[in-house]
C-alpha cells in the first residue's frame, strides 16, 4: 500500500523490539506495507537483546496514523511505548509567549520601569495621548479577535479551540512582519458585547485584527468598530482574501491577455469573504460579476432575508441574468470560488470563455478537482498549499498592518488594500509569470516589504496617515 497522495502529518513512535525476535528491517516493511513513510530514525537505547527506537513517519491523517500504528501492535517481538503527533508536541504550552526588551538586574533598573520611576511617563502620556505611541507598546501591537464561532472550516468550536489558530496569526505577524500580535479569544456570540470589549481593549493596540467571526455578525462588528475606533480595523477572513485574490487575478489576466473591465465573473458563496471579494474587483475595474449562492444567481426583484444579499443585487449582476450555476456560468472568463466542494462541474468549465480562469477557493476540497479542471483551464488556482497558486492571506495580513503601523493609520481603506493587491501581484515578475506562477510563495521576504511601501503611500495620499514624516524608516 503506498502512502496516500498529499501526506500532511508526521508522527513520532517509540518502539521496543526483541532482536532476536524481530529485525528493524522486518519492522520497516510493515510500516511501508501500511502505507507509512519513514522519515526519521533514532536510537533511544540499545542492549544485547532489546532495542528502542523513535521512528518518525510521514502519513495522510489520524486515521492512516492508526493504521500504522496497529500494525506495529500486531507486529511479532514490537512493544508500542508511545506515540507522538508531531503536530500536537508544537502547541504544548502554546507556540507564543512574551519577552522582555531591558533585563531588570539592579534596583535602579526596578525603579526606572516601574515604581516610582514610571509614573513620570505615566503623567507624560495623560497629559497628550499621542505619546502612547512613542512610550508603550502601542506602535507595534495587534489585537487577533476571534469568538471561534467560524474557525478554519471547522465552524463554531468557540473560543477554547480557537485559540491555537489566533496563536498561530500571532506567530506569522511577527515572523513575516515583526508586528507583536496577541491572540484574544472572546467567550461571547453577542454582537454588541463584542464591540463594547473591543473598544474597551483598543489603548493597548495599534490595530485590530477580527478573524473566524461568523456572518452576518462579522460584517456589523467591523463596520461599527471601524467607526468607532481610530486605529485600523481589517477583518481577514474578508478582505486578507479578497487582496491575494485580486493580486492573483491581476497576473492571471496578463496571461490570457484580457482586461478587467471587459471580463465576466461569476463568484459562488455570497458570504464574508464572498461579499469582500466582489467589492474589491469592482473597486478594481471589474463590471459584470454574478454572485451565485445555493439557490441559483442573485439579482434584482427578488426581496432576499439577508439584508446585505439585497445590497449585493443592487451591486453586480448589470444584465439582471438569473438560473443556476451552471446556467450563468456560460460565457464566464473567470469562475471564483469561496463556496463548498465539487459544486463546479468539469461541463460548466467547458462553457465558460476562451483561457477559462479558475480560482477554486474552497478548504480542504476546492469546488472542482484541480486535477480533473486542468485539460480545460488556462489558469487554475486554490486555497491548499499542494497545488500551484495558492491563495493564502498570509500574503496580505503581516504587510498591511506593518504599513498601517508605521504610518499609524486611522483606518485600512479600500485604496490601501488595492496597493496592497497591486504590491503582492509586483513580486511575480514578467520573467516568472506563468500559468503555475501568478502569485508568490508565502514564504517569499520580499512580500511583507512590498506590501508595507505600496499601503504607507496610500495612506498618505488618502490622508488617513497620522505620522509626519512621510519618507520615514520603520523603526
Amino acid at each position: 500500500m503506498a502512502i496516500p497522495s498529499g501526506a500532511s502529518m508526521h508522527i513520532t513512535i517509540r518502539i521496543q523490539f526483541a532482536k532476536n525476535l524481530v529485525s528493524f528491517g522486518d519492522i520497516a516493511t510493515a510500516i511501508g506495507q501500511a502505507g507509512g513513510d519513514i522519515v526519521g530514525i533514532d536510537v533511544i537505547s540499545s542492549t544485547k537483546t532489546h532495542t528502542v527506537r523513535d521512528i518518525t513517519v510521514s502519513v495522510f491523517d489520524t486515521k492512516h496514523a492508526d493504521l500504522v500504528t496497529d500494525t506495529l501492535r500486531k507486529t511479532h517481538g514490537v512493544k508500542l511505548i508511545n506515540v507522538s503527533d508531531r503536530t500536537f508536541l508544537m502547541h504544548i504550552g502554546g507556540k507564543i509567549e512574551t519577552k522582555s526588551k531591558i533585563p531588570i538586574k539592579t534596583r535602579d533598573d526596578l525603579s526606572r520601569v516601574y515604581t516610582p520611576g514610571v509614573a513620570r511617563v505615566c503623567s507624560a502620556i495623560a497629559d497628550d495621548p499621542s505619546k502612547a505611541y512613542s512610550l508603550t507598546i502601542k506602535r507595534n501591537t495587534v489585537a487577533v479577535v476571534s469568538d471561534g464561532t467560524a474557525v478554519l472550516g471547522l465552524g463554531d468550536i468557540g473560543p477554547y479551540a480557537a485559540m491555537p489558530v489566533m496563536e498561530g496569526k500571532a506567530m506569522l505577524f511577527k515572523q513575516l512582519a515583526d508586528v507583536d500580535a496577541f491572540p484574544i479569544c472572546l467567550d461571547t456570540k453577542d454582537t454588541e458585547e463584542i464591540i463594547q470589549i473591543v473598544k474597551a481593549i483598543a489603548p493597548a493596540f495599534g490595530g485590530i485584527n477580527l478573524e473566524d467571526i461568523s456572518a452576518p455578525r462579522c460584517f456589523e462588528i467591523e463596520e461599527r468598530l471601524k467607526q468607532e475606533l481610530d486605529i485600523p480595523v481589517f477583518h481577514d477572513d474578508q478582505h486578507g482574501t479578497a487582496v491575494v485574490l485580486l493580486a492573483g487575478l491581476l497576473n492571471a489576466l496578463k496571461i490570457v491577455d484580457k482586461k478587467l473591465e471587459n471580463i465576466k465573473v461569476v463568484l459562488t458563496g455570497i458570504g464574508a469573504a464572498g461579499i469582500a471579494c466582489t467589492k474589491i474587483l469592482l473597486a478594481a475595474g471589474v463590471k459584470n460579476i454574478i454572485g451565485v449562492d445555493r439557490h441559483g444567481a442573485i439579482h434584482r426583484g427578488v426581496e432576499y432575508d439577508n439584508p446585505y444579499w439585497n445590497e449585493y443585487a443592487q451591486l453586480t449582476n448589470p444584465e439582471n441574468v438569473s438560473g443556476t450555476l451552471s446556467d450563468v456560468i456560460e460565457g464566464a472568463d473567470v469562475f471564483i470560488g469561496v463556496s463548498a466542494p465539487g459544486i463546479l462541474q468539469i461541463e460548466d468549465v467547458q462553457k465558460m470563455a476562451k483561457d477559462p480562469i479558475v480560482f477554486a477557493m474552497a478548504n480542504p476540497i476546492p469546488e472542482i478537482d484541480p486535477e480533473l479542471a486542468e485539460p480545460y483551464v488556462r489558469v487554475m488556482a486554490t486555497g491548499r498549499s499542494d497545488y500551484p497558486n495558492q491563495i493564502n492571506n498570509v500574503l496580505c495580513f503581516p504587510g498591511i498592518f506593518r504599513g498601517a503601523l508605521d504610518c499609524r493609520a486611522i483606518e485600512i481603506n479600500e485604496e490601501m488594500k488595492l496597493a496592497a493587491a497591486e504590491a503582492i501581484a509586483s513580486v511575480v515578475t514578467e520573467e516568472e509569470l506563468n500559468e503555475t506562477y501568478i502569485i508568490p510563495s508565502v514564504f517569499n521576504s520580499k512580500v511583507a516589504e512590498k506590501v508595507r511601501e505600496a499601503v504607507i503611500k496610500a495612506a498618505y495620499r488618502t490622508g488617513v496617515a497620522r505620522k509626519e514624516d512621510i519618507m520615514f524608516k520603520a523603526e
